[in-house]
């Protein structure tokens, strides 16, 4: 059986329909039978952009990155960093006595953590991770005073030696010493200093806008919680219109490798539906899928590990509940199942015209091996194995710096990296600390989860309508701020973009450049928020030079 088949046999019967409905105009690959819309990995584009590489990482917030940019400390012993003439300002902490007379410094219902932001030096890369759920950070944000981050999101579990001891830690931040290769990036190409989650809240809802820009729509698989209170927290809540929303983490369904007690799947649409109907080869490509392969210490299936000499710890790479696709019947692959052939990779069947097993959803050395074939899909979604993926708390900048880089030089040295375009974005902020605000423009009034202003209350106005044409609680946002960068040669160099996006810009964009503009539907965030287009230069460019960086240091080894 296909893993489709598998998924049909075991789900319940609106998931088969979901996946019987799924779009017919699939893509094959050269040499097999023609559907109705081919598939080419040159499919024509609204832009010159022919290759749209998405990488995906974790938790980080814009201020906890980039908060001095582009000043950085500097100290003996650390990659040097000095900004370009003409750098623009960003958004960040120095300004307004932000680093001296913090909110969170002067509001002493923070306890000990109260305290004004900080550095956090290389030796300090592995730190806490932060609570980074829905509820919790709109208490952080506090009417939108950003002012109770140490009381509310703050943690202090697996802080390295040396970093602050209290629940402040959240108020860390990194400079150009340590995310070294992210701040040359942005000196190079171009980045956005506007951009947030879709909604509040932690992973999973973030690995569902990036696709879908929706989190309505939840059917419970299996599950031991009940609808979130504030005493028993929960992955999802009633969304008032007689549907669930989601609003925290929980595995999809049917996946091998999820947890047994707690799995859901989506009953809307993503974007590789989308690219399904007109044919564009697409794929999402994650660190640790790939059941088969053996780690040099001896682990394979779901337990495949890697061991990190940042954190000294040994890390699962392939992590569920982060991965966009296996949420959605059209487009899971839940047992694993390897592609036919490297010529198939991006496509939805094989050279005999049978549904080719991977159904789009890959390994991230099947990303490596296509684009050296000569098969790069023109739309890839990219999720590092777990240790590099930077996650607080398992993960890390530096080893994040790693993969990030590497994947970033070896496609710098492609042919096709002249029509090419490189976003590096992250999932939600982790509850770091992040000085910026804005206002809900969808709101939501759920009495247990919402609490932004005040009991029951995210916002003002009518809810978004959710996927079944009604207006829905729990997807208040936008969220947190996080920050996003674009790389490639079209990219506007040295660029800060202050137009307001968010994680469906992503979605809009593939949209925009592939689809004609078609839209999800079904309250997607794709229809509302914000275009990247303004990040490029499609008039005049086209010759940024490709930028080579060091995977240790993140500093430059060549601009060419």
């Amino acid at each position: 059986m296909t893993p489709r088949q598998v998924l049909l046999a075991t789900a319940p019967t609106c998931l088969a329909a979901c996946l019987l409905a799924a779009p017919a105009r699939a893509a094959h690959p050269a040499g097999a039978a023609a559907p109705a819309a081919p598939a080419t990995a040159s499919a024509p584009t609204a832009t010159p952009i022919e290759h749209l590489v998405v990488i995906y990482n974790e938790n980080v917030s814009f201020d906890h990155y980039f908060a001095t940019y582009p000043k950085a400390a500097n100290p003996k012993g650390e990659p040097a960093f000095a900004a370009l003439p003409g750098t623009p300002a960003v958004n960040g902490l120095m300004q307004d006595k932000l680093l001296t007379q913090n909110p969170n410094f002067l509001n002493k219902a923070n306890g000990k953590g109260a305290v004004n932001p900080f550095r956090l030096d290389r030796s300090q890369a592995a730190t806490a991770d932060q609570d980074h759920a829905y509820t919790p950070e709109q208490f952080a944000y506090d009417h939108g005073r950003m002012d109770l981050f140490p009381k509310y999101t703050g943690n202090t579990r697996g802080g390295a030696p040396g970093a602050f001891s209290t629940k402040g830690q959240v108020m860390g931040y990194y400079d150009g010493n340590t995310v070294t290769a992210m701040w040359n990036y942005a000196q190079h190409f171009a980045m956005s200093d506007n951009a947030w989650t879709d909604t509040y809240g932690p992973s999973t809802p973030g690995a569902l806008e990036v696709v879908s820009g929706q989190t309505d729509g939840v059917t419970l698989v299996h599950t031991t919680k009940k609808p979130y209170t504030l005493k028993h927290p929960s992955y999802y809540i009633k969304d008032g219109a007689g549907d669930l929303a989601l609003i925290s983490d929980v595995d999809p369904a049917y996946d091998v490798c999820s947890s047994p007690s707690n799995q859901v799947m989506m009953q809307g649409r993503n974007i590789g539906d989308l690219l399904n109907a007109a044919g564009v080869t697409w794929g999402g490509f994650m660190g640790g899928f790939d059941l088969g392969t053996k780690n040099p210490n001896g682990t394979t299936g779901c337990r495949r590990s890697t061991y990190s000499s940042v954190i000294h710890a040994k890390m699962t790479d392939y992590i569920p509940h982060h991965n966009w696709f296996q949420y959605y019947a059209s487009t899971a692959n839940p047992t694993h199942a390897r592609p036919a052939s490297i010529a198939a990779i991006g496509y939805t069947f094989d050279h005999n015209g049978k549904p080719d097993p991977a159904n789009h959803q890959y390994g991230l050395k099947d990303f490596y091996a296509a684009v050296k074939a000569d098969n790069f899909p023109a739309v890839s979604y990219i999720k590092m194995p777990a240790y590099q993926d930077g996650h607080a708390g398992y993960s890390d900048p530096l080893d994040e710096q790693r993969g990030t880089v590497a994947l970033i030089d070896f496609l710098e040295k492609q042919p096709a990296w002249k029509n090419t375009a490189v976003i590096i974005t992250w999932d939600d902020s982790d509850g770091w600390y992040d000085h910026a605000f804005t206002s809900p423009t969808n709101a939501s009034f759920n009495a247990q989860a919402d609490q932004l202003d005040g009991p029951g209350k995210c916002g003002t106005g009518t809810p978004m309508d959710g996927l079944h044409g009604k207006p829905v609680n729990g997807r208040c946002g936008p969220g947190t701020r996080i920050p996003f960068l674009v790389i490639s040669p079209w990219a506007k160099p040295n660029y800060v973009s202050h137009t307001p996006i968010t994680q469906a810009s992503v979605v809009r964009f593939i949209e925009d450049n592939w689809l004609r503009g078609k839209r999800l539907g079904g309250g997607s965030f794709d229809a509302t928020t914000g275009s990247i287009m303004g990040m490029f230069d499609f008039k005049h460019g086209g010759h940024v030079p490709a930028l080579m960086l060091s995977p240790t240091t993140g500093t430059v080894f060549a601009a060419k």
